[in-house]
Formats: structure tokens, C-alpha cells, sequence
């Protein structure tokens, strides 16, 4: 997988296109492209794995998310309320 960032002056943002079977064209206003560019810079990694990173992990956080909406009223209905009521039951 590979990615190309070009900067959209029209806009006045960066767009990301990534390379696979399709392209994928996101902008990004330049107040969230100075924050990318400022983790990268303080991460030592290229701007591209950041935004690849972050993608991953929003999409599992969004799985995470999904799965726990549908187990919940399953652990309400055994009184599962909490980390506690849970670890208690471990």
C-alpha cells in the first residue's frame, strides 16, 4: 500500500491519496495536517506511517465500539454494569 500527500493550495489542505486497486483522496484542514506533521516530527516517523497508523487505529477502535454496543444489553441483563462487575466474574 502505498500513499501520496500532495498539497491542495486551493483548498489550503493536504490531500492523501492512497494506492491500492483505488484511490482514496482526503483533505485535511491545516490545522490537523500541522498537528500530523508536529507528531511525526516528535515521533521520528514519516508523516504517511502516522497517517496510516492512525487510520488502523481508528478503525479498531470503531470494531471495538461496534462489538461492545451489541454485547451490552447481554451483560446488563446478567448485572454486568462495570469493570469491577466484570472482573469480579473472571
Amino acid at each position: 500500500m502505498a500513499y501520496i500527500i500532495q498539497y491542495n493550495t486551493r483548498s489550503n489542505t493536504k490531500d492523501i491519496n492512497i494506492l491500492m486497486n483505488k484511490a482514496l483522496n482526503i483533505r485535511i484542514p491545516q490545522n490537523i495536517r500541522a498537528e500530523l506533521l508536529a507528531l511525526s516530527k516528535e515521533a521520528h516517523v514519516p508523516f504517511s506511517s502516522l497517517v496510516r497508523e492512525s487510520l488502523r487505529e481508528f478503525i479498531a477502535v470503531r470494531r471495538f465500539r461496534r462489538l461492545r454496543n451489541k454485547i451490552l444489553p447481554f451483560a446488563e441483563a446478567q448485572g454486568l454494569l462495570t469493570d469491577d462487575d466484570i472482573l469480579k466474574n473472571l
